[in-house]
């Protein structure tokens, strides 16, 4: 073998290594959290994360673990959901292959879930408003919520229906570091 192969053969070798070992401590955490010893993990499992507990999304962000009507996440639903979250190392892509999970626009498309509740794929001023609510508590009047709300319905709505669709959702947040907002430590 000729050393560019091998040196490249090296690199593969390494990357594989250093994957097996993320998800060994993914699973060492998983198992952790699985505080009823079953393989799986719970709503309440969730909950007692503590960046998930104080984080004013927290309960939209425990809800993209579960598939509707399911309760509980297998390893893999939790590798799947936390994907989103992983800090992107290359940015080459092979043209065959389907765009990663933790890709900006997957990141984005993660975020705008949060907001669209009712899977309309659109974030009314109501689904604002509730995030807005969760963000801010009482510190903050009804009133100026509604105000905050429509400017930023106003300033993103390209499309003069009233609400955020996806790429207006994108459009917005153009300039915004997702990659740095999007990072939740699991692995301690």
């Amino acid at each position: 073998i000729g050393s560019k192969k091998l040196t490249f053969l090296l690199e593969i070798f390494e990357m594989a290594i250093k994957e097996v070992r993320q998800i060994t401590r993914l699973y060492s955490r998983f198992t952790s959290l699985d505080k009823g010893e079953n393989g799986t993990l719970s709503r309440e499992d969730f909950q007692r994360i503590p960046e998930l507990a104080i984080n004013p999304l927290g309960d939209r962000i425990i809800n993209a673990f579960f598939t509707e009507g399911e309760d509980q996440v297998n390893f893999r639903g939790f590798m799947r959901t936390l994907a989103h979250f992983r800090p992107i190392e290359d940015n080459s892509k092979d043209a065959n292959s389907q765009e990663p999970l933790n890709s900006r626009s997957n990141k984005l498309l993660f975020a705008f879930r949060l907001y669209d509740l009712d899977k309309d794929d659109k974030i009314s001023r109501e689904e604002l408003l509730q995030v807005l609510r969760m963000m801010v508590g009482v510190n903050i009047s009804d009133d100026q919520l509604g105000s905050i709300a429509d400017r930023t319905i106003q300033e993103a709505d390209q499309d003069g229906d009233s609400a955020i669709s996806f790429t207006e959702f994108v459009k917005v947040l153009e300039k915004v570091d997702v990659e740095q907002k999007m990072s939740i430590r699991f692995l301690h």
